[in-house]
């Protein structure tokens, strides 16, 4: 769950420091008050799309840091992306810097540098954005899977670890196996025209010496004939 989030220099907010407690937590507030900001910031930080209006205006930089608290799932998450899982939390935070032309940002996990794609695949694992008339996601067997196998704890994580790499491992394996019987396929078939060539050439019963200028001679005397033909024909026209 989301236990803490800090905020700067992010859209209008100058400052916030939002402590959540377990169980049900409601914000409350007039329009304009700034629920959706919060809502945007916690995007923002899960790797959501930036741009120059998340920067407060009159500053160049704005900071989202989110605390979640670090379930076994999540640590063995880490683990496969090579991050360290430090103490009971997870930190994720991102720096948005505003350029005269661009915008740059900045990811990290437990202050290690990661990319976007990294964060947009953590992302499901935190939090679920929904709105009015959404869909929940309680229905989809990917999410009903990612929840059951929660509940088993790090050591049934960790064996699905391990049977996903097997299955990777294996996977590859008949990609190879695939790979090498076609090239086995095109090996027998190559040979074959191969032999089929040998048996025409030992019926050519080629070893007459001579062979090679008798047909030189053939070649050009049936060339004479063609011209003796289209000549006759001119004549006769």
């Amino acid at each position: 769950m989301l236990e803490a989030l800090h905020i700067e220099n992010f859209a209008l907010i100058d400052r916030l420091d939002l402590q959540l407690q377990p169980g049900l937590n409601v914000l409350t507030g007039e329009t304009g008050a700034g629920k959706s900001i919060l809502l945007d910031a916690i995007d923002a930080v899960l790797g959501g799309k930036a741009s120059q209006r998340l920067v407060r205006t009159g500053t160049r930089k704005a900071v989202v840091v989110a605390h979640f608290t670090l379930t076994p799932f999540l640590k063995t998450w880490l683990e496969s992306q090579n991050i360290e899982a430090k103490g009971p939390v997870l930190v994720c935070s991102r720096e948005i810097t505003a350029g005269k032309s661009n915008l740059r940002s900045r990811f990290r996990l437990n202050e290690a540098s990661v990319n976007k794609p990294q964060m947009e695949a953590l992302r499901p694992l935190l939090v679920e954005i929904t709105a009015q008339g959404q869909t929940m996601l309680v229905g989809s067997s990917d999410r009903q899977r990612e929840w059951l196998d929660g509940y088993g704890g790090e050591r049934l994580l960790r064996q699905r670890q391990q049977v996903a790499e097997q299955y990777e491992a294996a996977t590859q394996a008949r990609q190879t196996l695939e790979r090498r019987r076609k090239f086995e396929a095109e090996r027998l078939q190559q040979l074959d025209l191969f032999e089929y060539q040998a048996r025409e050439l030992n019926a050519a019963n080629l070893d007459d010496p001579q062979e090679l200028d008798q047909l030189i001679q053939e070649a050009q005397r049936l060339s004479h004939s063609v011209e003796l033909q289209q000549q006759s024909y001119q004549v006769y026209q």
